[in-house]
């Protein structure tokens, strides 16, 4: 009999590396290899079928069904229950979106929740399609972890290349249009290290629990190797952006200030000159040259010279 919608899937493990589809409608099997039910934790159905079981804890219960989470490891209910996440490779989707997944186990019984599709809990549910996948609850959680911190060098390495293309950039186009690119960069870097601190150190905790095998551990511990070297270079990305904004802010700055530098000279040099013809161009008796036809030019000429002084004091003073 077909499972309900909200299981995700329901296995029992052989333990040479596939798995036998199991339906949760009937008795679950006393004998044989772990048994893994994959829930999906936002409906209610799930939630009131674990609420039955008197193996699962309440407390497990409310983990597994939490809507917020940070990850961890820790001893819960008797078994390990364990949060972790990972990026998120939805097409059209933002990685630092991280997809939340947790499991508890305890006596060969895996329980894990889950609400979006993440991409490493599919490969290890095609290669225990093909016989190649995990045969105990160690193991899986080996893959698992395994398989999230792989995925998420690809992410941060894209990031280390567009915070790279930003500095090229810089040199060509320090644009506003680039100021927003880089803020987004930081804003990716800050979010994604907001879990994956944690995350390593769920890890450590994990490489160091009694119920996970030693071989299983080694690659654990590799992982979170991998994890920390992957979180330095998301603080050095950051701090690249973080410098990159700043010295975007200061192109902008400066060229405002060329800007304004100008601005302000011309406004020297015509000060006088302006104050010269407005005198000159009231309309009243007495001014000289009034009735000279010449006059025009020598007050023209007698502006040139001014702004030409004006220039050459400038220059001595090195303003410009």
């Amino acid at each position: 009999m077909a499972n309900a919608p909200w299981v995700k899937l329901a296995l029992q493990l052989n333990g040479v590396g596939g798995a036998t589809p199991i339906a949760l409608s009937a008795p679950l099997p006393s004998q044989g290899g772990p048994l893994w039910i994959h829930l999906d934790y936002t409906v209610d159905e799930a939630y009131e079928w674990l609420q039955n079981r008197p193996d699962v804890p309440v407390s497990v219960l409310e983990a597994l069904f939490a809507t917020d989470t940070r990850p961890r490891a820790a001893d819960v209910g008797g078994g390990l229950l364990i949060y972790l996440r990972g990026v998120n490779l939805a097409p059209g989707a933002r990685p630092e979106d991280m997809i939340a997944v947790r499991l508890w186990i305890r006596n060969g019984l895996i329980i894990s929740t889950q609400k979006r599709q993440l991409l490493t809990l599919s490969e290890i549910v095609t290669e225990l399609e093909q016989g190649e996948g995990a045969r105990t609850p160690s193991d899986l959680v080996k893959r698992l972890v395994d398989g999230l911190i792989w995925r998420m060098e690809d992410v941060i390495e894209r990031i280390e290349d567009q915070v790279g293309d930003c500095a090229d950039l810089l040199e060509t186009r320090p644009d506003k249009a680039l100021t927003h690119e880089i803020s987004s960069l930081r804003r990716r870097a800050v979010t994604l290290r907001r879990y994956l601190a944690p995350q390593r150190e769920a890890i450590a905790r994990l490489q160091n629990d009694a119920r996970i095998d030693r071989d299983d551990a080694e690659i654990i511990r590799e992982a979170g190797e991998r994890l920390q070297r992957l979180l330095e270079d998301l603080d050095a990305a950051r701090d690249h952006a973080t410098l990159l904004q700043e010295e975007v802010f200061s192109v902008q700055n400066e060229a405002i200030n060329d800007r304004m530098y100008l601005l302000a000279i011309i406004s020297a040099l015509f000060l006088p000159l302006g104050f010269l013809t407005g005198l000159f161009g009231i309309n009243v008796g007495g001014l000289p040259g009034v009735d000279n036809p010449e006059a025009f030019w020598w007050f023209a000429g007698s502006l040139v010279v001014i702004a030409a002084g004006i220039l050459v004091w400038m220059a001595r003073r090195r303003w410009f």
